[in-house]
């Protein structure tokens, strides 16, 4: 099932006066900017102080919704911190005529962010009830760009490829073939691997190859579905014990 949401941001999102986390939005912005964090991209910085990510979390945490730590969101889904978020945005490098593919759309915050900087957005995610939230907040937000799927993020969007870049939110053991396959040639993808102990992965691809560059430690959520099927064996187990 596709579900067809919204995506560059109307008004009603990007903070007026009336809106009671402006201040604390602006805090984290400049708390992603400082020495700590780094994040030097001023589009991203933009962005990330526009889209609302209190709508993106259920009402009993709203009140830390700009606090640099994840969130619940049901289903054992978490939303991700601001700096996972602006940090995996920067690094793939958005550009306003690029169509981008998320793989983990949880609440929709990261392809709210995502659509304020590219043309086209298309999200999957595993779990029915959160893609369908995502894709009503997204509408809801009045974001005309963004595409959510609820699906298997493993296999892709190939009737929407290829993509200048793609940014997955769940860990496989291994990066999904069809992934590469539907990431246009000088394309960027940021991707999370492994099981206990994972690495946050830039790839780029030039003429059918992929440069590969570990950037930071991380901890995601596995990814399921099919992932777990073409898992490497020795991280089959751990993935199925874990769901």
């Amino acid at each position: 099932m596709t579900l067809i949401a919204a995506g560059s941001i109307a008004p009603a999102a990007a903070g007026t006066t009336n809106d009671p986390f402006a201040f604390n939005r602006q805090q984290m912005v400049n708390e992603l900017a400082g020495p700590r964090y780094g994040i030097s991209d001023a589009r991203v910085l933009a962005v990330m102080g526009k889209v609302p990510r209190h709508e993106f979390v259920p009402e009993n945490v709203r009140s830390q919704a700009y606090l640099q730590r994840p969130l619940p969101i049901g289903h054992g889904q978490p939303i991700s911190e601001p700096f996972v978020v602006a940090f995996m945005t920067e690094k793939v490098e958005p550009k306003p005529t690029d169509r981008v593919l998320e793989i983990g759309t949880g609440s929709g915050y990261q392809a709210a962010v995502l659509a304020g900087l590219t043309k086209e957005v298309y999200t999957i995610e595993i779990i029915t009830e959160l893609a369908d939230r995502a894709a009503a907040t997204l509408q809801r937000l009045s974001y005309t760009n963004v595409y959510v799927r609820a699906g298997d993020g493993y296999k892709g969007w190939p009737e929407a490829a290829p993509f200048d870049a793609i940014i997955v939110t769940c860990a496989p053991g291994k990066v999904p073939q069809p992934l590469i396959d539907q990431l246009k040639d000088g394309g960027r993808m940021i991707i999370p691997i492994g099981s206990d102990r994972q690495e946050l992965v830039l790839l780029r691809k030039h003429n059918g190859q992929l440069d590969r560059q570990a950037v930071l430690p991380i901890h995601f959520v596995p990814m399921t579905g099919e992932a777990q099927v073409n898992a490497p064996r020795s991280t089959q187990r751990h993935l199925i014990i874990n769901n």
